[in-house]
């Protein structure tokens, strides 16, 4: 699946951006003034074709995984953290949901490996596992390449679900 996805994508329309930056150009602002914000216009006009691209449906996916070598103390938190941060962005408490609900965005949150999966599950809480978390990085390879290769399959099919569903951002 990965490799039939990577050969679907294509460049970005030089000529959207193009008209993009052309547009910026014009306003009534310094070049470079919006700074990041001017680039993501570029880069969303490159995307979809668009000076004017329709956001109006947006999601924001929180993806929550523990990392193996935060046993060797270099994470702020331990992995119990984890499922109490999930539990926090599902009960809408946290900075995400607020900046969310600012942007009219849907929040949704996937399990991809964390430690201690939540329990009792939340029905809301997404299971795309690939296990209980990343070895540690720091005595081997964090995960095989094939896990890699499917959590980016994991990826692009809940992309494609969310698209297909109405998000278009």
């Amino acid at each position: 699946m990965l490799t039939t996805t990577l050969s679907t994508i294509r460049p970005l329309d030089a000529q959207a951006q193009a008209a993009a930056r052309a547009h910026q150009d014009q306003l009534t602002k310094p070049p470079g003034a919006l700074g990041q914000l001017e680039q993501l216009a570029v880069q969303l006009a490159g995307i979809t074709g668009t000076l004017t691209p329709a956001l109006d449906q947006a999601t924001i996916v929180v993806v929550a995984a523990d990392h193996g070598v935060a046993e060797a103390g270099v994470s702020a938190y331990p992995a119990v953290v984890t499922g109490q941060m999930v539990a926090n962005f599902l009960a809408g408490g946290a900075a995400v949901n607020v900046l969310a609900r600012s942007a009219a965005a849907t929040v949704m949150v996937v399990d991809a490996g964390m430690q201690t999966p939540l329990d009792p599950p939340h029905p809301q809480l997404r299971s795309l596992r690939l296990g209980p978390g990343t070895r540690n990085l720091a005595l081997g390879p964090a995960m095989t390449s094939a896990a890699a290769a499917q959590s980016l399959e994991h990826g692009i099919a809940l992309a494609a679900e969310l698209a297909d569903a109405g998000t278009q951002i």
